[in-house]
C-alpha cells in the first residue's frame, strides 16, 4: 500500500484558508451600510383602563379572618 503524500498539504490548507479570507473580503466590501443612522422617535399612548384611577385589593385566602 503506498504512502500518502503529505508534502502539499500546507501549502493547499494555506491557500484554501487566504482564498476564503479574500472572498469574505470581497462580500463584506460590497455590503452597503448606513451613513448616519438617527434614532427612530416613538410615541408613547396614554391607554386609559379602569384600574389607574382605583385601588384593586386582591385577599388571600389565608389573609381573611376566621369564622
Amino acid at each position: 500500500m503506498p504512502q500518502l503524500d503529505t508534502s502539499t498539504w500546507f501549502i493547499t490548507i494555506l491557500s484554501m484558508l487566504f482564498t476564503l479570507y479574500i472572498i469574505m473580503q470581497l462580500k463584506v466590501s460590497k455590503h452597503l451600510y448606513h451613513q448616519n443612522p438617527e434614532p427612530v422617535v416613538t410615541k408613547t399612548t396614554e391607554h386609559t383602563t379602569p384600574w389607574q384611577t382605583k385601588w384593586t385589593k386582591i385577599y388571600s385566602p389565608l389573609s381573611l379572618p376566621l369564622r
